[in-house]
């Protein structure tokens, strides 16, 4: 026996006529008898006591009533599941992230969009560097990853696209010589020690945006893997640190943030994630993340 059958067995027990049943089911009444029949033969007993007048259950056909209706029930349960999987209604996200993406807010606003949209699907979140995220997404250990570009190129079997794009700003202690300026320019940090975000293997080519944008090689204090560690830095006035003009609603203790004029690099994020991408959760997020930019 199949789905099928069961369902017209069912359809025959609600209209209690199997006129009526195959009217209902839009096929003519002899194929509708015929399935029946072939259901009572696979059960070895007749389900139903057939009139001129009504169509009535035996008791075998009470039994297998009840059986009916919880395969049925079950089937469009596991239709309804699936289906909900492939729209991203349910399942699970893993997000890797850079600190930028939290301090710019473009991940809490994509998170918080996402929520409201899809409420059942379930967020992990990780914080990785950019050149970490890349290889943790080819491994299959996250699925999206929120980074800057800063130079880094990506294996072909990853798509990464601009989310976010904002002027640089300098982040300074409060007691800096240059604290007291309205507005920086390049000529006066070009000598001033830099405090910049490590991004490990691609940390070459960060040096030589810097070194374009600056017009000089730039002096670098410190490297570090964390941009919580890059202000805190700065705060203690162990140089100067480019931060992406966001940064400004972030406050520290002992820090300030000067803008920066005529200054042709910008800070970015991109979102990075599998070319080829079959999880509706993830499609789903993808797709909002576009819409909310």
């Amino acid at each position: 026996m199949d789905l099928r059958q069961m369902r017209y067995f069912l359809t025959v027990v609600e209209e209690a006529h199997f006129g009526r049943a195959a009217q209902r089911l839009n096929i003519v009444q002899p194929a509708l008898s015929m399935q029946i029949k072939a259901l009572e033969e696979e059960v070895g007993g007749v389900l139903f006591l057939r009139t001129t007048r009504k169509v009535e259950l035996t008791e075998a056909g009470k039994l297998f009533r009840a059986e009916a209706e919880l395969a049925v029930a079950q089937a469009e349960r596991a239709k309804s599941v699936v289906q909900r999987a492939l729209r991203g209604e349910t399942g699970k996200v893993r997000i890797g992230f850079a600190g930028n993406a939290v301090f710019t807010g473009k991940l809490l606003a994509d998170m918080r969009a996402f929520n409201a949209a899809y409420p059942q699907v379930e967020i992990e979140l990780q914080e990785l560097a950019p050149q970490w995220q890349s290889e943790a997404i080819l491994a299959g250990k996250i699925d999206v990853g929120y980074c800057p570009q800063m130079g880094i190129e990506f294996d072909s079997q990853l798509s990464s696209e601009l989310i976010g794009d904002w002027p640089m700003i300098i982040a300074l202690a409060k007691d800096h010589p240059l604290a007291g300026a309205e507005l920086l320019t390049r000529e006066m940090i070009a000598n001033e020690p830099l405090i910049v975000y490590s991004t490990g293997k691609a940390d070459g080519g960060q040096l030589a945006q810097l070194e374009r944008a600056l017009g000089s090689p730039p002096r670098i204090a410190h490297q570090v893997s964390s941009t919580l560690s890059v202000l805190m830095l700065a705060a203690a006035g162990q140089g100067i640190a480019l931060v992406p003009s966001t940064f400004e609603q972030v406050p520290l203790p002992g820090l300030l943030y000067k803008p920066l004029e005529n200054f042709s690099l910008r800070a970015n994020m991109i979102l990075l994630h599998r070319t080829q991408e079959s999880t509706g959760s993830v499609k789903a997020w993808l797709a909002l993340t576009r819409s909310n930019k």
